[in-house]
């Protein structure tokens, strides 16, 4: 293996597509106006007792990778950003390990990261969210209002937002649901991006439905009071890696679709 570059279950660090992993040098030459840059999103809370509190840094990871592995196929430079690790997390209060922020504070954060890389030349940001609280996803929408539009010396940015009904089709019934956290589906992605950090009693748990989404419109605001005890729901024990190997890659086009109708002059 080529010195400074090891593997994962993403692909290769240091293969140019991780922001984060370039020298000053290396990023003068990969970053201008027809870059992508993409911001993965994730938390820090509880996800069951099976899998890590990164769990959503994890999956925003892994989908921004493989995204940008995809683009640069397609001809379009792409480099993945380092992640924010901490978002709004209401619904798991309760558990521990949960580290919440505030919305303005996740707000004025994404807020920054795009104004400083705006001024690196940076025309094009997507955000890549793992976390789908609706307060959280709600303040992401809303800083890309701030952002509607490229310009010589400002950058637009989009969400690839998953929990649009266009893409939430695409993501197996399970998330369709709603009753995916820990569930089956961020099981099965961790299994294929970080199988080591999967706890054995996963194969043992039982499937746990508590009908999240319309319990969530009644105005319940956390796992525990609609009926996750254990911060979990869905049915983790039917996770496997091929199968986050698979929502990896459709996760991945939602990136690249969402890029390319927002900027198809970049495509060749």
């Amino acid at each position: 293996m080529d010195e400074g570059k090891r593997t994962t279950e993403q692909g290769a660090i240091g293969d140019g597509t991780d922001w984060g992993k370039l020298t000053w040098p290396e990023a003068r030459e990969a970053i201008g106006p027809r870059s992508v840059a993409l911001l993965p999103i994730g938390c820090a809370e509880p996800h069951g007792p099976h899998l890590p509190l990164d769990t959503d840094v994890t999956i925003a990871l892994a989908q921004a990778r493989r995204a940008a592995r995809r683009l640069g196929l397609a001809g379009v430079p792409a480099l993945v950003l380092p992640p924010i690790a901490y978002g709004v997390t209401n619904y798991t209060d309760g558990f521990s390990g949960r580290v919440t922020i505030r919305p303005g504070t996740l707000w004025a954060l994404v807020e920054d990261v795009i104004t400083a890389i705006e001024q690196e030349g940076v025309r094009q940001v997507v955000l890549v969210n793992g976390h789908l609280e609706p307060a959280h996803v709600a303040v992401l929408r809303g800083v890309i209002l701030d952002h509607p539009s490229r310009g010589p010396a400002k950058a637009q940015a989009i969400l690839a937002d998953v929990s649009r009904r266009r893409w939430a089709a695409t993501l197996g019934e399970e998330f369709q649901s709603g009753d995916c956290h820990a569930g089956r589906y961020e099981s099965s992605i961790v299994l294929h991006a970080d199988p080591g950090s999967v706890r054995a009693s996963r194969a043992q748990l039982p499937a746990v439905s508590i009908d999240l989404i319309a319990k969530m419109n009644a105005g319940v605001t956390t796992f525990r009071a609609a009926g996750a005890a254990e911060a979990y729901c869905g049915d983790p024990a039917r996770a496997s890696a091929e199968e986050g190997r698979d929502l990896v890659e459709r996760l991945a086009t939602v990136v690249v679709e969402s890029a390319r109708e927002a900027w198809p002059d970049l495509f060749p």
